[in-house]
Formats: C-alpha cells, structure tokens, sequence
C-alpha cells in the first residue's frame, strides 16, 4: 500500500510541475510556447538510466564507468533544462516571469523523477522493472 501512496504523490507533484510550466507559457501576459521544449529534456532525463542500468551487469559494485557515464549525461540533460528558459529570457523570446515558473516546473519534475527512481529503483518486489 505504501507504493500506491507513493505513487499518488509522484503523480500529484508532476502535475504541480505540468502545471508550473503550462502557466509559465499560456498566461496571457507570456503567451509563447517556446518553453515547452523543456519537456524533450525531460522526457530524456531518465535514458541514460535505463541504458546503464541494462547494460552493467555487476549491481553489487559500488561504481562502474558505464555508471558514472550516465550520470555524466544525465546531469548534462538536466543544466541543459535549466538553462535552457534562461537563455530564451535573455533574448527576449519570453519574458522573466514565465522563465522563473519555468524554472519552478523543472525543479519540481526533476525532483518527481529522481523520487521516482528513489522510492521504485531499489530492485525489490514493487518496482518500476515489472512494468
């Protein structure tokens, strides 16, 4: 029962995310979608995961280069979110306040993401590898 709750509430906070950045591009005083592209980001956050995860065959190790490579990328993934609505409000393309909600929906998402392989990655009867 305890990773149902869990999973309400990692579904609760990636709504608050969506809704985050949903608001940082259609209120009516931004009113350009250009920031949704933020959500190829994170959409490919977790990729580089899977990739290693299926590839290293040692999980007892402490750290593995394939491992630690996926890290490497992952990390990439997710400055380039960040960065990414900063760049678009220092060209004016969309102004500092749908940047700043922008910003706020990355942060709760990737913190819904990094929940996600918290509470479901540790391999044991309820995780996220039996779907």
């Amino acid at each position: 029962m305890a990773g149902v709750k869990a999973l309400v509430a990692l579904s609760f906070s990636g709504a608050i995310g969506l809704t985050f950045l949903m608001l940082g591009c259609a209120l009516e005083d931004y009113g350009v979608y250009w920031p949704l592209f933020v959500l190829l980001f994170h959409a490919i956050s977790p990729l580089p995961h899977f990739i290693a995860k299926r590839v290293t065959y040692d999980s007892d190790a402490a750290s593995s280069a394939c491992r630690e490579l996926a890290y490497f990328f992952t990390t990439g993934i997710v400055v380039s979110a960040f960065g990414f609505p900063v760049i678009l409000a220092r060209v004016d393309v969309i102004k500092w306040g749908a940047c700043g909600l922008v910003l706020a929906g990355n942060a709760v998402i990737f913190l819904t993401i990094q929940g996600f392989f918290l509470v479901f990655g540790r391999g044991d009867d309820f995780s996220w590898e039996q779907w």
